[in-house]
């Protein structure tokens, strides 16, 4: 089952996505809402999604589109108040991008030990210690912080490049969503596609910028997959210009094509308390196998990004955006 998130002026909807077709459901405007009643009455979250369908169906088309009144919004949200939703990310989980990482940090990829970055040593140990048996656990693997839900964007929404950030460049990610039950325990309550957005060149200045590099708006959607496959997923990214397709790459993504497996990955983030408080959203990238920005791409204003995994729905796609440029430094005020 595949949900979206819409929105007419002041109106929200969930609905299931039965192609061509939305089927809205009743009595629920968030699948935020729709997670929490399932949680309350012990359902599964289809099933809870499944009772609340109505008859009342949506051209998905004609919203896709934008020639509906309805837009579609992120597939998961906490409407008023985005503090309650934290983003986060694992790098470092798949071959092209350690490889990448490397090239951007030693002026190009090497076998040579002594060559070595510390993000390619990270990558080998997940290699080594990232897939433990059920129960036991691995080594950590690489982790950052993006923001709060105020930084996610919309399905056909802008990725703005501030004026402060020295690039901005797409990472075609699959993202978990998860859902903190009143006792505190972690459900994952489906999949997204994901464009992470980060500042690369500002990354590639020095590794210790990554976690600055981050801190810059991303989109996910337009469908929340429940229960979706992770095992060995084939996607596809794509840069278009002025209408003009200029870069495009086959990606895969998934435990088969990555150094950690999702339990992993789940336990190192969730295995801090803080990471685990009632009634919080956590999306969590998983990690991109290929850029742009690794073949020579600077993005610009205007161009439009797409991502698309099988088996994930439609294509998210989102458009380039450039801030003015930060003249002045910031100013705190100090209280007297």
């Amino acid at each position: 089952m595949r949900l979206v998130q819409i929105q007419n002026g002041t109106e929200r909807r969930v609905a299931i996505v039965d192609e061509p077709k939305l089927l809205v459901l009743r009595e629920v405007e968030s699948v935020f809402a729709l997670a929490g009643r399932a949680l309350s009455t012990g359902q599964r979250l289809s099933e809870v999604a499944g009772e609340l369908a109505t008859t009342e169906t949506l051209s998905y088309d004609e919203i896709y589109e934008g020639r509906s009144g309805w837009k579609l919004l992120p597939p998961i949200d906490c409407p008023g108040e985005p503090h309650r939703v934290h983003i986060s990310g694992t790098g470092l989980t798949h071959v092209g991008s350690a490889r990448e990482r490397q090239a951007m940090h030693v002026g190009g990829a090497s076998e040579d030990d002594s060559q070595m970055t510390d993000s390619m040593r990270m990558f080998e140990w997940g290699r080594q210690k990232g897939r433990p048996p059920d129960g036991e656990i691995g080594i950590a693997p690489e982790w950052f912080y993006k923001g709060d839900g105020s930084i996610l964007k919309a399905p056909f929404g802008d990725l703005s490049i501030p004026g402060y950030a020295e690039d901005g460049g797409e990472e075609a990610e699959v993202a978990g969503i998860y859902l903190i039950a009143p006792d505190g325990t972690p459900w994952r309550i489906g999949m997204a596609a994901g464009n992470e957005f980060s500042d690369h060149v500002f990354e590639r200045r020095n590794y210790l910028n990554l976690a600055g590099s981050k801190l810059r708006n991303c989109s996910i959607g337009p469908e929340l997959v429940i229960d979706a496959k992770f095992d060995d997923v084939a996607g596809d990214v794509r840069i278009f210009r002025e209408g003009d397709l200029i870069w495009e790459k086959k990606i895969r993504t998934g435990e088969l094509n990555m150094c950690h497996s999702l339990a992993n990955l789940e336990h190192h983030h969730f295995k801090f308390a803080a990471h685990r408080q009632a009634g919080m959203v956590y999306i969590h990238f998983m990690g991109a196998g290929a850029l742009s920005f690794g073949e020579g791409i600077r993005l610009r204003s205007g161009d439009v990004t797409e991502v698309q995994f099988e088996g994930f729905g439609r294509a998210l796609r989102n458009t380039v955006a450039t801030g003015e440029p930060q003249t002045r430094a910031q100013r705190v005020q100090v209280m007297q």
